[in-house]
């Protein structure tokens, strides 16, 4: 191989491109389809990006760097090969290569399955930290589980969700590195026997367990420039022996290959469905193998430089993303305590120095509880270590708190009852340094209404991080147009620093570029309704305000209220005579989970409401309704650019932080919103003539359910602008040939149970959607306030979120 094989030039680049053509697919150059090019190109960059890894690592090993952990069940990588181009600074060079070929860069970008590692906001956070982190030269890493399928991929017949096998990995992925040589053994079910050691002290011993392999698979994270490769280490199961060969030559094949099988069930799907006990147990063992085999790997790590564990949190940092790799507490203790031998005072207070905790829900389904008779099934030892943990920290919290029984329930890692449970977020807590919330107003409420009595114990441990996004992926990937404008216009040093973006504040009145960034999203709306005409078989105005509601779909999150709006507009064209004065494309998209039958109900309603509004004659395509099926990264990044209008208008008070409305703002879109999350905080940046916001705030509600002072009906019967709406539901208007579908609505409004306050809150969001209406008509005004919320974003990138982390949790620093 020639020396110069893994420079960065064009010609560098082009003879490993061959090369891999040759050597990797067995082809003979020039590649002629797209997927060949996709591969050659993949396995070159890889190459680059290994070396990089190299060389990262030895200047950590130089620096004695602080290593940072992030252990997260999610990682939304979505598509890696035009992110890894601009970081390596290798995008025009590859664009220009492919373009000799005749090949459009594009194209070839279409060929990368997206990475089915994660389902949502959780996940695509976690990805854009690791990127951050790498763009920064902080030491950084992650760790996850090799799911064979994702969540599932979405389809649409006759307006409800069909989910399909994701299998992601049908075609392999060339960025994966695997490293069977590095492979963890993991210890599971078995029994606990009560022994005493020579000193007569009390020495369980875990007994008759099965073992479960653990092998990694890394992927490269390069940052920006190129300087810095970390990697996200991905664990998938394997059994410690490939089958019985003795059953085997019996002639009982299965039986032969059942325990190899079952576990590698335990990495084959993203989220078993939970509702059944076998599935509940299959998610525990997830999470459970999760951060075993990241410990495992971390502690060996450490013991290649060190033979004691006294420097161990001054050496790593390990973030729980969420409330998934909690058993982390206990399962760090387990391997200090049993397998490093160290008493259980020094081993809990490194475990409380290495370990925080990053919040992300107020919802009650979602912070986790597993039953303590699972837990015995399968962790033994594991639950054995809560109790311990639970018994000490409730002392503390006795002494603290004499004869308050109350609080000691309350703060409990166990929750009695007939089927008693671990609280999973108390055991975080209990076993973190920091727990941190993502928005200003999420961290309020923890401190103040979930984990208020963890908050008088330690309120110096609680803080705020709110969340961010890379502008690597979601503007200079994303919309490339309008990077470049920005480029020309202030430089790129908004790359690395997205605070720059305030230097576009004195051309937001200037005419020339108000057209220019005008002409970058109609052409952006262009390429969105191209995807629409092919994917939805709708054909939709590019000159039409992009009114959009794109994410998991939940009650909170309130696709509910959208719907509403919509049947609203319609049915003040078609019945009061309205003459609409903007057209309208409303856009959804999301995946419902596959148990949650409201959700699944939302998604028909919409495909319901859009087939009526679509063929109505009468509207002159004034309005139009769309639902993009397979919400994923690949298809946001096609969606947002186009945007005109973000819809973020979850009940206040429920939404953590979001950032889909942050990417949103990025690109230019206006935010019409309740508040709620981060939205409170974009209001702050933005300025509130560029947002539009509406609605009862989080304590408005709060002070309402306390005094049970909220009645749906009475909004019903008061208000015409809801009963015809809600009627319109009950009478069968969206659903003629299914008489009744939603007829579930009109019943939950009237029997008191609009739980998620969509009738207070419509009003003020017709109201609200009027003045954008009439915003959108003055095309100038529109548009400054659209350059204003892009300059105005700076605050929302993951590298602040991440400089936060690393100062005021992790205190790890850059290595240059």
């Amino acid at each position: 191989m020639d020396s110069n094989y893994l420079e960065f030039s064009e010609s560098a680049l082009k003879k490993s491109m061959d090369y891999h053509l040759r050597c990797s697919l067995c082809k003979e150059p020039p590649a002629k389809e797209c997927r060949d090019h996709f591969l050659s190109t993949a396995f070159s960059l890889r190459d680059r990006m290994t070396e990089k890894i190299l060389q990262t690592e030895r200047r950590y090993q130089e620096a004695k760097a602080k290593r940072v952990y992030y252990l997260s069940m999610e990682f939304l990588i979505g598509r890696l090969l035009g992110n890894s181009l601009h970081n390596l600074g290798l995008f025009d060079v590859c664009k220009k290569l492919m373009a000799e070929a005749g090949v459009d860069i594009d194209e070839v970008r279409e060929q990368e399955n997206d990475a089915g590692l994660g389902n949502g906001g959780l996940g695509r956070l976690a990805a854009c930290f690791l990127d951050s982190m790498a763009t920064m030269q902080i030491a950084g890493f992650g760790y996850g589980i090799h799911y064979e399928y994702g969540l599932f991929k979405q389809e649409v017949d006759n307006g409800y969700q069909k989910e399909k096998p994701d299998n992601w990995l049908a075609e392999f992925s060339p960025w994966e590195i695997k490293r069977p040589d590095e492979k963890c053994i993991i210890p599971i079910y078995g029994r606990i026997e009560h022994f005493k050691d020579r000193s007569g002290d009390y020495n369980p011993m875990w007994l008759d367990w099965k073992v479960i392999m653990g092998i990694p698979f890394d992927i490269p994270v390069v940052g920006y420039g190129g300087q810095t490769v970390n990697w996200l280490r991905l664990y998938g199961a394997g059994s410690s022996t490939d089958f019985d060969i003795q059953i085997f030559n019996e002639g009982d094949y299965f039986r032969a290959v059942e325990q190899k099988v079952a576990s590698e069930t335990i990495t084959k799907m993203l989220y078993p469905l939970d509702t059944l006990k076998s599935g509940k147990e299959l998610r525990l063992v997830q999470e459970y193998f999760l951060v075993a085999c990241a410990l495992r790997d971390i502690i060996r790590r450490y013991c290649k430089d060190h033979d004691k564990f006294d420097d161990f949190p001054d050496s790593v940092a390990i973030q729980m993303n969420d409330t998934h790799p909690s058993l982390a507490v206990a399962e760090l203790m387990r391997q200090l305590v049993d397998e490093c031998a160290l008493p259980w005072e020094q081993a809990w207070d490194i475990t409380r120095k290495t370990l925080a905790y990053t919040n992300h829900t107020i919802l009650s389904e979602a912070l986790e509880k597993w039953p303590v008779s699972l837990l015995e099934q399968v962790i033994p030892r594991h639950l054995q270590i809560i109790y311990e943990i639970n018994h000490r920290f409730l002392q503390k919290v006795a002494f603290l708190h004499a004869g308050d029984v109350d609080v000691l329930r309350r703060v409990s890692l166990i929750e009695e009852g007939e089927n008693k449970q671990v609280r999973m977020a108390h055991l975080a807590m209990v076993g973190s340094h920091c727990i941190n919330g993502v928005s200003a107003l999420h961290t309020e409420i923890l401190k103040t209404h979930n984990f208020a009595d963890f908050h008088a114990l330690w309120p110096e441990r609680f803080v705020n991080i709110t969340n961010g996004i890379t502008q690597r992926r979601w503007l200079l990937e994303a919309n490339p147009k309008l990077a470049g404008l920005i480029s020309e216009t202030i430089g790129n040093s908004w790359i690395t620093d997205l605070s720059r973006l305030k230097l576009l504040e004195p051309h937001a009145d200037e005419e020339n570029f108000q057209e220019r960034f005008r002409e970058i999203k109609l052409a952006n709306k262009k390429l969105l309704s191209k995807v629409i005409s092919k994917t939805a078989y709708i054909s939709v105005d590019p000159d039409s305000l992009f009114d959009v509601h794109v994410k998991r779909i939940h009650e909170y999150k309130r696709q509910l209220l959208k719907v509403m709006h919509i049947i609203y507009e319609y049915l003040q064209i078609t019945r009061e005579g309205k003459n609409p004065t903007v057209a309208k494309t409303f856009i959804f998209a999301g995946k419902a989970a596959p148990g949650y039958w409201v959700a699944q109900q939302m998604i028909k309603l919409i495909h319901n409401v859009g087939q009526i509004v679509n063929a109505d004659k009468r509207l002159h395509d004034a309005l139009k309704v769309v639902f993009l099926p397979d919400y994923r990264v690949s298809l946001a990044e096609k969606i947002i650019p186009a945007a005109d209008l973000s819809e973020q208008i979850s009940m206040a008070g429920m939404e953590a932080s979001g950032t889909g409305n942050m990417k949103f703002m990025l690109n230019g879109a206006l935010t019409a919103g309740t508040l709620d999350g981060a939205n409170v905080e974009m209001l702050e940046e933005a300025g509130k003539d560029n947002i539009f916001i509406f609605g009862l705030k989080a304590e408005e509600i709060a002070r309402m359910q306390r005094e049970n002072s909220f009645h749906p009906s009475e909004y019903y019967h008061n208000h015409r602008e809801i009963s015809m709406v809600i009627d319109a539901l009950r009478d069968n208007v969206f659903c003629p040939l299914e008489p009744g579908l939603f007829q579930w609505i009109y019943s939950r409004i009237m029997n008191e149970e609009d739980y998620y306050f969509h009738l207070p809150d419509f009003i003020p969001y017709i109201k609200i959607q009027e003045k954008i209406e009439k915003e959108y008509r003055n095309t100038a005004s529109w548009t400054k306030k659209a350059i204003l919320n892009v300059a105005r974003s700076g605050k929302f990138s993951s590298d602040r979120a991440i400089s936060e982390y690393a100062s005021i949790i992790w205190n790890s620093k850059a290595v240059k």
